[in-house]
């Protein structure tokens, strides 16, 4: 899916601010209080709509955003909002009261009541549901009732990964997903605000997505410890062992799973043609017994022995690094997912 963008990074440096505030101005009076006008304000706002469902992701400097009774008269659009922040803190203030919204915690609030908001730190990213009251009707009760609230909460943190998630693989997305996507969401939004039986049952594929990607940067980012296991990945992805396993029961198995990245690791390695660590220290490296146990399940995994792949770079051939059984593997991506739903 192509998303509509605007930018300011084609400007001259002294317009941008100007512009941004005007690709704004019908809906949020912007202001950057702390940036001069040379310095520029290099920022960009992409946006996938999906009828009825708007998704956004803004890279922008800090900045101070109010939604205004002028403005609303001015522009009544009543969407809910869901903003979630990558960095730094954001200072709103909503319903006359203000609260300071931590990074990784869902806000959701209602473009029909006035907010100002002032965020603090460096550029970051910030990524947003905007979700039109027609479409999303049936969980209008629990947006309204969880409008103006932060959403602090274990399931809070699971939509804020889903809504990442979901910004990062949508331009691989084909357009006759996006009706799909929008019952996904319907149901991931309902499992997180009013978590219930029916409701987690309703969004278990996307639940379920999530928590996969929260194991595979966990396991991303412990490859080179030998604590990494399933008692590690329950922790971080905050899920039950028996959730775990049903993950990556297609995988062969969590264990499976962790060697079969610390093989993929170990090829990226060997691909190398500077790194000249010997074989046994890169199996050693990646928590592999012995040399001979590595050699075997890389042998198993790529069809060819580690010293054969370092061979091949050495002469500037570069061999195919597809494991065999890649095929039988069940979701390999977020548009396998939603192909699924």
């Amino acid at each position: 899916m192509k998303p509509e963008e605007f930018a300011t990074k084609r400007l001259p440096r002294h317009e941008q601010l100007e512009a941004w505030g005007a690709w704004y101005g019908s809906v949020f009076d912007v202001v950057c209080p702390r940036r001069s006008v040379e310095k520029g304000f290099p920022a960009t706002h992409l946006n996938w709509k999906l009828g009825g469902l708007g998704v956004g992701r803004v890279c922008a400097p800090a900045v101070h955003a109010g939604r205004t009774k002028t403005l609303i008269r001015r522009n009544p659009v009543d969407h809910w909002v869901i903003a979630v922040n990558d960095g730094g803190v954001v200072e709103y203030t909503l319903r006359g009261r203000s609260m300071t919204v931590h990074a990784g915690v869902p806000l959701v609030f209602s473009m029909a009541e006035e907010m100002a908001s002032a965020r603090r730190g460096p550029d970051s990213v910030r990524c947003f549901f905007y979700l039109s009251r027609d479409t999303f009707g049936s969980i209008a009760s629990l947006l309204d009732a969880a409008s103006g609230t932060a959403l602090a909460t274990p399931e809070g943190k699971l939509l804020a990964d889903y809504m990442s998630l979901l910004v990062c693989n949508l331009p691989d997305l084909a357009p006759e997903d996006g009706s799909r996507l929008v019952t996904a969401v319907e149901a991931m939004i309902g499992a997180c605000l009013a978590p219930s039986e029916d409701r987690r049952a309703a969004a278990e594929k996307p639940i379920d997505l999530t928590l996969r990607e929260r194991v595979r940067r966990t396991v991303r980012t412990h490859l080179h410890s030998p604590l990494l296991g399933p008692e590690k990945l329950c922790r971080e992805a905050a899920t039950s062992r028996s959730r775990l396993y049903r993950l990556f029961e297609n995988e062969g198995g969590v264990a499976h799973y962790i060697q079969r990245q610390r093989l993929s690791e170990s090829f990226t390695l060997l691909s190398d043609a500077t790194n000249l660590v010997p074989v046994a220290k890169i199996a050693e490296a990646l928590c592999f017994t012995d040399a001979s146990s590595f050699s075997r399940a890389f042998r198993r995994e790529f069809s060819m022995s580690p010293s054969d792949v370092r061979a091949a770079c050495a002469t500037g051939s570069r061999p195919a690094r597809l494991p065999r059984d890649a095929e039988h593997r069940g979701v390999l991506s977020f548009s396998d997912y939603l192909r699924g739903l």
